[in-house]
This record gives structure tokens, sequence and C-alpha cells, in this order.
């Protein structure tokens, strides 16, 4: 359904069951799959495509040029992926060079005033909070939850399975299954709640946390600590995709334990 009083490129490709609502501006090589809704005033603009079903509310602006002085008119896109919900005032902007596209996952909630800045890698199952900002070329991995008001540094990497705390200031890396707050952000324990809500068993957690004290509440760096951890712990998938994260982190890895416990 199309309301006359959108405009609609002629050049997009939207399916035949898309709701449209009044006063949206849909511009070309915009592609909206099947089941989506785009609500009135809503905003989309070139190289921009919607995966199915999703839900673009009131005043959402997607697609947009981004907001780097070295972007000079590239061809570059924004992607969102299916079953995804992008609430009021939210905006998302385009790559540049650098990767060429801004991706937002599968099952995904941006809530309002989010911003998603130009080359931003956002995985499936994220939770973005009322006016979170994501600066550029930030990747935030599967089932993370960015709690509202964060303002997220250019660069940083957020793992999968990670919660923060409201308010934050992002501005170093963040490892997989943890909860991360407090000013300076620190570690303050293993998402414990979350992983159990997805079904991971109490022995996966257990091997999550005696990775983390060791990382974190050891007098060790960070680079003697992951010796200990490989050397040590047994090898699992939450213990190598903890080495691994930490490893590869270009921006360094948030502050370790401060007072207070694990749950």
């Amino acid at each position: 359904m199309k309301q006359p009083l959108a405009y609609i490129h002629p050049e997009a490709k939207i399916a035949p069951n898309v709701v449209i609502e009044p006063f949206v501006t849909i511009d070309k090589n915009v592609v909206i799959g099947e089941g989506s809704r785009i609500g009135s005033n809503a905003t989309i603009l070139e190289g921009t495509t919607i995966g199915k079903n999703c839900n673009i509310f009131p005043g959402a602006v997607i697609g947009a040029v981004p907001q780097d002085l070295k972007f000079v008119g590239e061809e570059t896109t924004v992607e969102i992926g299916d079953n995804t919900t992008i609430r009021e005032f939210a905006t998302i902007n385009r790559g540049t060079k650098a990767r060429n596209k801004t991706v937002i996952g599968n099952n995904c909630l941006l809530m309002a005033y989010v911003h998603v800045a130009h080359d931003c890698i956002i995985g499936n199952n994220v939770i973005l909070v009322n006016s979170v900002q994501v600066a550029g070329e930030v990747e935030i991995d599967d089932w993370a939850i960015i709690g509202g008001l964060s303002a997220i540094h250019q660069f940083v990497h957020i793992g999968a399975h990670v919660m923060v705390s409201g308010g934050s200031l992002v501005s170093k890396d963040i490892p997989p299954f943890i909860k991360a707050g407090r000013e300076r952000l620190s570690y303050v324990g293993v998402n414990s709640i979350g992983l159990r809500r997805r079904n991971f068993t109490n022995e996966q957690i257990r091997d999550i946390q005696d990775c983390y004290r060791v990382l974190f509440q050891s007098s060790l760096n960070n680079s003697d600590a992951l010796i200990r951890i490989e050397a040590e712990l047994p090898a699992s998938k939450e213990r190598d995709d903890i080495l691994l994260f930490v490893r590869n982190s270009h921006r360094g890895i948030l502050r370790g334990y401060s007072a207070g416990g694990e749950e």
C-alpha cells in the first residue's frame, strides 16, 4: 500500500506488500523487502537496501551521505537485514571508501534518536537503546545491548553478548560475554543472565568467568594473561573467542575489574 502523498522514485524497487505512509521520501536505487512498513515522514535515500518485515518509524533517515570530510561522493550503501525495527528519528549513514557500506543485521532494534555513522557493521539481534551515538567504522557483534545515551568512539569493536550500561563513553574495545559499566568504563562481570537467556550452559558460563578472572582480576598484563588462559584453561569455543578478540583488538580493551562482583 503506497500513499499518494509519498514521493517514490521510479527506480526504487519495492515489494508489492510494503506499506508506505504519507509524506515518505524514497530515492532511487532503494530496495525494500516484503512485509516492511515505512512510517510517515521517513526518508530512505539512495543506496539503501531494507530487508523483509522491517518497521521503519516516522522521521527516520536512512542512507544519508556520511558526515565524514573524506567522503567525495563515492557510490556506497546501507544494508539492513530482515525483521529489524528502526524507531523515530534514528539516522543511519552510508559507507565511505573505507568499507563501502554500513550494515545493520537481522532482528535488530534501534530505538529513537540512535545515530549509526558511516561504515559501521552491526550484527544480528543487537539492541541500541534511545539516543545511542555510534561513530564511524564501529563493529558491534551479535546480541550486544548498548544502554541509552551511550557514545561509542570511532573504530571501537564491541563483542557478542555484551551489555553496556546507559550513559557510557566507550573508547576501548569490549570483549565478548561481559557487562561494562561505571565511570571510567570497566569490566563489571560476565553477562551471565543474558547468556542463560540464550541457552548457554552453567559450564559454559563458568568457563567464561574463569577466562575473565585471569584477564581482569589477576596482576598479569593482557599478553601474559592470554598466555595463561591458553595454557591452563580447557579449550572451548568461548575461550577461543575471547583469546581471538583480545589479540585482534586495535584500540586495546577496556580497563579491568573494579570493585563489585559477578552475577
